[in-house]
């Protein structure tokens, strides 16, 4: 196997090919500066493929694309800077790229789209801040990379209200808006809020959907929080046939809200989990997958058709909902519903053994109890006497991840602390591995998904609670299941 192929399969969820468009765009470049076999990327909206090695200097992707669209390339090797050179991209198109350096993302771009000229004079004015941002980057000095990320929003910011408004000067705008959801007292707010407005009055005809979508960003409705009501949205499936979330109700069942998007590597990796999940839990457990890709990106990915549960699109890359249901705007992101519509769990990435807890909390533990604060923990037996209370835990989780429960673990019941005395099954303070096979598969990272169980001992309680709560120490980090019920 040769070592184009090799780094192909290793950036494979990174990269998330699988689009099964026809239509395509060319970018050739050049550089007498890049070293042989440097790997280059390329794409349109969130679809990168590795897709040419440089041989002589030059590079040619076949990107494809089903509309106008912004895209881009990037060189991976040493030395190349962790960064885009954004390009317009329109099927039949060839774009060039060309340069003497390694600095890729300010070489000329030679281009038929007139769309270009727009990203070519962002890049042109915040040119000096590229090369500081690049600088940095490579230096690994992180404490200076939000301030420098902000000085290049301001710039963008600037140079954005002398720009025609275009389907390039919106996506700028997109993105940035998106920042205050996760920058809290982002320092531009006015300064955003005043171009929305001027994007919006001088805006020609079919930038309708952007333009709600940044509006949304800009003035996010409340977001709801855990025990909250849920509230309903519209989305579209696939077909173009409309749903609305409250649909996902029916005969009593649970709903987890996932998500995604096409070129999210965690998005992907946690899909083998929840399949097997969804497949275990038909009937008590619906899923519904919010893509926040556009819509043709979304309906083009084959990866997108493969999935099994309900896989919708609000087309405005997921937007209306995220801005109501998620605190931030990464991915993956998920929420857990009850039958009864109330939130009950929340949490953004992706961790091995979550779904797993989460099918056993759908199925009904024998034990009543609120673990939602981590679904990899649950109790599964309890045994008080005047000698002691005897718990016995599980823990979900990859067989290469460790847990671990810390010495000053207690529970706490009646006002009142019990301390943990004796544990069984696991080793205190030290990295722990689940060692039992909890699921059937037997190849991918799925396979490796283990379980294992455990005994904490605790004080005797004064008096016998209705309920009490386990806490796993008052660190930072540390989790707590509350009203576990006797």
């Amino acid at each position: 196997m040769n070592k184009k192929s090799i780094i192909t399969m290793m950036l494979a969820l990174v990269t998330m090919a699988g689009q099964a468009q026809t239509k395509t765009a060319t970018i050739t470049g050049y550089s007498p500066a890049l070293k042989e076999g440097t790997l280059v990327i390329g794409g349109a909206g969130t679809s990168w493929e590795i897709v040419d090695s440089v041989r002589a200097g030059h590079f040619s992707l076949t990107v494809p694309v089903e509309e106008l669209s912004v895209g881009g390339m990037s060189c991976i090797g040493e030395g190349l800077p962790n960064f885009t050179l954004n390009l317009m991209l329109k099927p039949g198109v060839t774009v060039t790229v060309s340069g003497t350096d390694c600095l890729f993302p300010l070489w000329k771009v030679e281009s038929p789209i007139p769309e270009q000229q727009t990203l070519n004079r962002i890049r042109d004015y915040c040119r000096e801040t590229i090369v500081d941002f690049i600088k940095i980057e490579q230096n690994r000095d992180m404490a200076k990379f939000d301030s420098i990320n902000l000085v290049l929003m301001k710039q963008e910011l600037d140079i954005l209200s002398s720009l025609p408004v275009d389907v390039a000067s919106i996506s700028k705008l997109s993105n940035i808006a998106r920042m205050p959801k996760n920058m809290k007292d982002f320092p531009y707010m006015e300064q955003l809020k005043n171009l929305e407005k001027t994007f919006a009055a001088r805006s020609p005809k079919g930038f309708e959907a952007q333009l709600a979508e940044i509006h949304t960003y800009i003035y996010p409705p409340k977001v709801l929080q855990l025990g909250d009501e849920t509230v309903d949205a519209e989305l579209f499936d696939m077909q173009g046939k409309k749903h609305h979330l409250f649909d996902a109700f029916a005969d009593g069942r649970y709903v987890l809200l996932d998500f995604w998007g096409i070129g999210c590597g965690p998005c992907r990796m946690s899909e083998p989990e929840m399949r097997e999940v969804y497949e275990r839990m038909k009937g008590k457990l619906e899923i519904i997958g919010i893509n926040e890709d556009d819509v043709s990106t979304w309906k083009n990915s084959d990866f997108s058709k493969s999935i099994i549960w309900k896989n919708w699109n609000d087309g405005m890359r997921g937007s209306s909902v995220n801005s109501i249901y998620c605190d931030m705007g990464a991915i993956p992101y998920y929420v857990l519903i009850t039958p009864d519509k109330r939130i009950v769990w929340k949490a953004m990435g992706y961790n091995p053994g979550w779904f797993l807890g989460i099918a056993d909390v759908v199925n009904g533990l024998r034990i009543k109890q609120d673990n939602s604060a981590n679904y990899h923990f649950s109790v599964r037996q309890i045994n008080t006497n005047a000698n002691g209370t005897t718990i016995k835990f599980r823990y979900y989780g990859h067989k290469d991840y460790w847990f671990r429960i810390v010495k000053e673990s207690y529970l706490e019941a009646n006002g009142k602390r019990y301390r943990l005395m004796t544990a069984d099954g696991i080793t205190l303070d030290e990295n722990n591995y689940p060692a039992v096979k909890a699921t059937d598969a037997t190849n991918g990272f799925q396979s490796g998904l283990n379980y294992s169980e455990f005994t904490l001992s605790f004080e005797p309680f004064e008096t016998i609670p209705q309920t009490f709560d386990f806490k796993e120490g008052d660190g930072e980090g540390a989790f707590v299941i509350r009203n576990i019920s006797l």
